[in-house]
């Protein structure tokens, strides 16, 4: 954790992030160039193994008295023994591979390797493994392993066929560049934040074109910037980063990309901690969000440690719930940044009306029920209804409004509004929690929506939709119910078929 005093002076009450979940096994890479492996068999999923362990770059010995075809397609890649393993065959061994028939060869294979000191794998019988072959996907230098730790062979397929389509086979290229530059890099005796910001830069590239091959221009370009990193040391800066409505996959690229690079993680209270787990390791985490009558940092407090944290150098990511830009007090924290000559960046995010809209399924502008879109807060400074609404246009039945921050609040306005002309039958609903698993829909005529919530007593961030766009999908709540209760049945069968 930092050392810095202006954190720990303003640090907000701490909320807990695991830092690693606990892991089936540590997932591991062998360097096997000129080293020597043993493979025990002959068989199918031994020539496999051994097809792996010579494109890792091992000597591979194999023994087994009858190969199968497989292994003996791999030619002088391996150095077959027509003749069954021995004890002694172990001593030497980086890793030893066993096909072993039963349980009784097994237990002496592994007995062996183990006094010979090799980690051993035991073909399909994890009991005597010390570690396993995942899923790969080669992109090599740049290599993606998958396990599931025997658990579920074929979805570790699955997962690898998928990550196969999402990286591009020219990020191969990018990968044996950045190997064969990195020397150019460390021989300029930089410290790591120069170079970790040469190779930002030469991240961008790759991303931006995966499928063209580096350069020299390329390699200029990341020498230039870790010497002018070195030379002028990059000022501090702050980007307010939309964190989304709750559903970390609703996550921008931009977002994750200045989260993996940021030195200082801001985020409020509301935000995902799956969201805030993908800052980088060493990244510092700061929970200011407000929590209500709770202990919580102040607006000033927040803007306070942006400014002297980018004063300090320091690359932060304040990361707000939904988009920074609505009903995130983003105006105050520019302001004051600006002011302080700080270069402040603003990522969009997903907000919170359109979690709501998608997990609804309304559309909050259909052509043929709404002609305008509002949002509003239904929240002042003093925690009541605002009194400058505009209630006139609240109240246009051609209008969707949505309310943030209105729960506590919703028995007073839905009365002003009712009082200012609305149908109390206008069709309106709750969402809590948008997009999270645990999340809540209610829906009820207008006048009658506080009781509903009243009873229900969300504890999570909601926002009020009202308009006649939900006129179509407002079933009562026995509809609803029966609808989902169906659906579980529909679960279950599909389960019970499928097995």
């Amino acid at each position: 954790m930092s050392a810095d005093p202006y954190l720990q002076e303003r640090r907000a009450p701490e909320t807990h992030l695991p830092r690693m979940e606990a892991l089936a096994s540590l997932p591991l890479f062998f360097k096997l160039a000129g080293a020597r492996a043993l493979v025990a068999g002959g068989g199918d999923g031994a020539a496999w193994k051994a097809e792996l362990l010579a494109a890792a770059g091992a000597q591979v010995d194999v023994y087994a008295a009858d190969a199968g075809a497989a292994m003996r397609e791999l030619g002088d890649t391996v150095t077959l023994y027509a003749r069954a393993w021995t004890p002694a065959d172990l001593e030497g061994a980086a890793l030893a591979i066993g096909d072993c028939a039963d349980a009784g060869e097994a237990r002496a294979f592994r007995a062996a390797a183990k006094a010979a000191g090799a980690p051993v794998n035991v073909i399909d019988k994890p009991d005597y493994c010390d570690f396993q072959f995942g899923a790969i996907v080669n992109r090599s230098p740049l290599v993606v392993g998958i396990s599931t730790d025997g658990a579920a062979p074929v979805f570790g397929q699955a997962l690898r066929a998928r990550i196969e389509t999402l990286l591009p086979h020219g990020f191969a290229r990018w990968a044996r560049a950045a190997h064969d530059w990195r020397p150019l890099v460390q021989a300029l005796g930089l410290d790591f934040r120069a170079r970790r910001s040469a190779w930002e830069l030469f991240t961008r590239r790759a991303l931006d074109a995966p499928e063209r091959a580096p350069d020299a221009r390329d390699r200029e370009a990341l020498v230039d910037a870790a010497r002018g990193a070195a030379v002028a040391p990059g000022p501090g800066s702050v980007a307010l980063v939309g964190a989304g409505p709750g559903d970390p996959e609703l996550l921008t690229l931009k977002a994750v990309r200045l989260l993996q690079s940021a030195d200082v993680v801001l985020y409020d209270d509301l935000v995902s901690p799956h969201v805030v787990e993908m800052a980088r390791r060493e990244a510092e985490r700061v929970a200011v969000g407000k929590r209500g009558y709770k202990p919580s940092c102040t607006q000033q407090e927040i803007t306070g440690m942006l400014v002297e944290l980018a004063q300090a150098g320091k690359r932060v990511v304040r990361l707000k719930g939904g988009d920074p830009m609505i009903f995130g007090r983003a105006g105050e924290e520019i302001a004051a940044l600006r002011q302080a000559g700080v270069r402040v960046e603003i990522v969009p995010g997903v907000t919170a009306a359109s979690g709501a809209a998608a997990a609804l399924q309304v559309s909050l502008t259909h052509r043929d029920h709404a002609r305008r879109l509002q949002l509003i807060t239904a929240h002042a400074r003093d925690g009541k209804l605002p009194a400058d609404l505009d209630w006139r246009a609240l109240c246009d039945p051609a209008a969707t409004s949505i309310v943030y921050m209105g729960v506590k609040t919703l028995p007073a306005l839905v009365t002003r509004l009712i009082a200012e002309g609305i149908d109390p039958q206008t069709p309106a609903a709750v969402v809590e929690r948008a997009t999270w698993p645990d999340e809540r829909q209610f829906f009820a005529p207008l006048a009658d929506l506080p009781a509903m919530i009243a009873a229900a007593a969300p504890k999570g961030p909601c926002l009020v939709v009202i308009g006649a766009v939900l006129g179509e999908y407002a079933m009562t709540a026995d509809a609803r119910a029966s609808v989902k209760n169906q659906g579980s049945e529909t679960h279950v069968l599909e389960q019970k078929i499928h097995l």
